[in-house]
């Protein structure tokens, strides 16, 4: 919503800060467009390997919609937890095998489907509790593993973003490049009247324009709301480590998930009172 918002009042800034001034006729270059997008995406297509490419391409819906995870979200996840070591905690960690080997069915996860609806994120949980039930105790060793575990994924995302921003970086460029060849064309009629020669170019100045508004008014702000978007997945994913890691600690339930609280933003941490009581009310299996 923010995002389209943003598009707006960008665009619309721009539009009614030129209109008192001159004609939206001049502005519609399509060959321009053609050779600045063009370009812009052959370049792309160039610098990106196939799933960063379509990673990317399909990483565009996030800029739709709001940050991934809030409050609730975050709520959820933490009284999941509670739930989850506290079954381990009183029917040992053989227990979780029929919740975490098929979750989907699980009435124990069923319970989050704000979690469940996160099949990257079950998959994480799932993995860590599976390697805890097969005799996994050293928490230092577990840690690293997340740790490499968890910067390949922060690495996958980085390279989508980068993708982006390097193609914002460059649309100015291209703009440029359209408008030296609208030049190289003026200069093709420099016998014209003056009228004429300032029209081509005034339109070869509209690559420029161009360029640079594409750029910086939207594909380098999509970047960093791609790049928030990917932030957000990594505090979700940093905040079910912590309490994993603090279960294998041997730490009670509660103190678990609190450690797991602990590592929120504060705009999105539940309090501590909210997660107590809700905790309290966890369902049991």
């Amino acid at each position: 919503m923010f995002w389209i918002l943003g598009v707006v009042v960008t665009f619309g800034c721009v539009a009614g800060g030129y209109a008192p001034h001159g004609s939206f006729a001049i502005l519609w270059q399509p060959l321009e467009f053609v050779i600045i997008l063009g370009a812009g995406a052959g370049a792309f297509l160039q610098g990106n390997q196939k799933w960063v490419i379509f990673g990317t391409l399909g990483s565009m819906g996030k800029l739709m919609k709001g940050m991934p995870y809030n409050k609730q979200t975050y709520e959820d996840l933490l009284t999941l937890m509670y739930a989850i070591f506290k079954l381990a905690k009183t029917k040992g960690m053989i227990a979780l095998e029929p919740h975490i080997e098929n979750p989907h069915d699980s009435a124990l996860f069923q319970n989050f489907t704000s979690f469940t609806s996160n099949h990257h994120a079950m998959d994480f949980m799932c993995d860590y509790l599976r390697l805890m039930t097969m005799g996994t105790e050293n928490p230092h060793e577990m840690e690293n593993l997340m740790d490499v575990d968890l910067e390949t994924h922060h690495n996958e995302h980085h390279a989508m973003s980068a993708a982006v921003t390097q193609l914002g970086e460059g649309l100015p460029a291209f703009g440029i490049v359209a408008a030296v060849l609208g030049v190289i064309t003026t200069m093709g009629s420099i016998a014209e009247p003056p009228e004429v020669l300032g029209g081509l170019i005034g339109a070869a100045l509209v690559g420029t324009f161009s360029g640079i508004l594409a750029a910086y008014g939207l594909v380098s702000p999509m970047a960093t709301n791609l790049q928030q978007h990917f932030d957000a997945d990594a505090k979700y994913y940093d905040c079910m480590k912590t309490g994993l890691l603090a279960h294998l600690q041997g730490y009670a339930p509660a103190v678990s998930v609190e450690f797991a609280r602990k590592t929120l933003y504060s705009h999105e941490r539940p309090s501590f009172a909210e997660i107590e009581e809700a905790c309290n009310n966890a369902p049991t299996v």
